[in-house]
């Protein structure tokens, strides 16, 4: 059955939470003032080596299958290929075209999904209060990978539904043990 679709009215108001971002003249200022011999650089130019390194960081995590180790043990990055989602995945470019409800199927994917999975799960990973840290991407990184993964998304981690991320470094141990119970120095 196809649903009408019921077009958002672009001209109501919005609520936009106010958005606090470390790239402020607070920022620049103590690192300038930890580091004296960047004292003379301009605030534009630092924020364009941040932006650059970032762009390095998630153009690693596209390229290589098993992601990229943030620095400072701060986690880890990688994209995953994951099964759809139950709910509708609506196209609302085509939807508003035709006035009808019409979903995104993914069919150069077989339906599969590509995300951007965060962890810092692993031991070398655990610093005081871990668990509070999230990662959110930057829109570019979004929509670079959205538009790289139909190419590329057979080269990504299978990601189980039912599994957590820790499960891939869990079973990678709980197989390796099961091989050393196996072993027996004196049977050759």
């Amino acid at each position: 059955m196809i649903n009408n679709f019921k077009q958002p009215d672009l001209s109501k108001p919005r609520y936009r939470p106010k958005r606090i971002t470390l790239l402020n003249i607070k920022t620049y200022k103590e690192f300038k003032e930890r580091y004296p011999m960047f004292a003379n650089i301009d605030n534009g130019i630092l924020r364009k080596i941040i932006k650059k390194f970032n762009q390095n960081i998630w153009n690693g995590v596209i390229d290589n299958r098993d992601g990229v180790e943030l620095p400072n043990s701060l986690g880890y990055l990688f994209i995953g290929t994951c099964k759809p989602a139950k709910t509708i995945n609506m196209n609302y470019a085509l939807s508003k075209k035709y006035g009808k409800v019409i979903q995104n199927h993914n069919w150069e994917t077989d339906g599969n999904l590509g995300k951007i999975f965060y962890t810092n799960y692993t031991s070398k990973y655990r610093f005081k209060n871990r668990d509070l840290w999230r990662f959110q991407a930057h829109r570019d990184f979004k929509r670079t990978v959205a538009k790289r993964y139909p190419e590329e998304w057979t080269k990504y981690i299978f990601m189980n539904k039912k599994n957590k991320v820790s499960h891939l470094y869990t079973r990678h141990e709980e197989g390796f043990l099961k091989e050393l119970k196996k072993y027996n120095e004196f049977e050759f």
